[in-house]
């Protein structure tokens, strides 16, 4: 799976990459990284097949919705690459001249759905440019594979990869004691294809744990967990979780790398901005291609059973986890709390948490400037 990464690594630094499927190779390229100099090219090896592959939730805000995950837009030839960009992740108010539902293409190759995947991987914007090379000018892509200019890979590969990236080993451990709980032993796990490391605490004495094992799942936030970001409750969740966890006998933290929701700490700072311009997070991640939550928890799952734990007390307001946990196998006993506070600056984050995606924030709302007991 290494040209799978490979080709993760190039979309990042701007390259072309070219997927092969049953429906012919595509040319793709990263939206988010395209040049005006890149463009004219695939422009210039295309022509006239060239199209935005972009998701079902860009699409929705888009007016374009199809019924699919995701669908192609074919680009006339006075389309511009700064149509394309807008296109793809642009308040609705900025789009200039709006895609017609007639440019909507739901027929999506095996290889641009491949081309979403990478970008996703890759948190990168969930929109791809996607062309077929014109038979005439095969030879001088083939020419930029045999260089190692540009990558060719398989879309079948890229769909295994989607299945298998997820698969963690356990590559090293040492104890790290903590302010509020002393007795903690950090445990790394890394993703299959490296790109990602999940850390699993372990708080106080394993073998005095309590039955069932306090666990809590917390997604890595580096503006409210390092920097105690007044936008979120996330540090104040994370400290709050350590010492209830210690306070109980001891049990775990799942700190997993999925910042933003899944969508990277870039995409997180695009859905910022929008948030300041009056949308909320939901909307925000939607206007970027994202769905409300772009996590998976198959990474708990797999650190849960190399670690032996199958019987827990979920600490989480969030029920999209109960539901992975159970889903996974794993035996949940209870769910507790676990809040922050109430902040003018995070209200309306807390809010839409509550009323958009289900959250249990009710307690903690009902006292919008006191912090609330887990």
């Amino acid at each position: 799976m290494q040209h799978i990464e490979r080709s993760i690594f190039d979309l990042r630094r701007g390259l072309p990459v070219i997927v092969r499927s049953p429906d012919g190779d595509r040319l793709v390229a990263s939206i988010e990284n395209l040049s005006a100099e890149l463009f004219a090219q695939i422009r210039a090896l295309a022509q006239p097949d060239v199209s935005l592959v972009l998701s079902r939730h860009r699409l929705a805000r888009l007016k374009l919705a199809t019924g699919h995950n995701a669908a192609r837009l074919q680009l006339a030839a006075g389309d511009s690459r700064e149509d394309m960009i807008r296109w793809a992740c642009a308040r609705e108010n900025a789009l200039g001249t709006r895609p017609s539902a007639d440019q909507v293409d739901g027929h999506v190759s095996a290889a641009d759905h491949a081309a979403l995947h990478l970008m996703q991987r890759g948190l990168l914007i969930p929109a791809a440019l996607s062309a077929a090379v014109t038979p005439d000018k095969q030879a001088e892509v083939d020419a930029h594979i045999a260089s190692r200019q540009w990558l060719a890979i398989d879309a079948k590969d890229v769909e295994a990869h989607a299945q298998t990236h997820a698969r963690l080993t356990r590559v090293s451990e040492a104890n790290v004691p903590l302010e509020h709980a002393e007795h903690s032993r950090f445990v790394v796990f890394r993703e299959a294809d490296g790109m990602r490391e999940h850390v699993a605490i372990l708080i106080g004495d394993t073998h005095q744990w309590p039955d069932p094992v306090p666990v809590r799942m917390h997604s890595a936030c580096l503006t409210g967990d390092l920097f105690g970001s007044l936008r979120c409750d996330c540090g104040p969740q994370l400290r709050a979780s350590v010492a209830s966890i210690a306070k109980r006998g001891g049990g775990v933290l799942l700190y997993l790398a999925q910042e933003g929701r899944g969508i990277g700490l870039a995409n997180k700072m695009r859905a910022y901005h929008m948030q300041d311009q009056g949308l909320d997070t939901v909307d925000a991640d939607q206007v970027l291609g994202f769905g409300q939550d772009e996590r998976s928890y198959d990474v708990a799952l797999d650190m849960l059973g190399q670690i032996d734990v199958t019987h827990i007390d979920l600490l989480t307001n969030n029920p999209t986890k109960l539901d992975a946990l159970h889903t996974g196998g794993i035996r949940v006993a209870g769910r507790s709390g676990i809040f922050g506070k109430v902040t003018p600056e995070n209200q309306r984050y807390l809010t839409t948490k509550a009323t958009r995606s289900g959250h249990w924030l009710d307690a903690l709302l009902a006292e919008p400037h006191s912090p609330v007991d887990e």
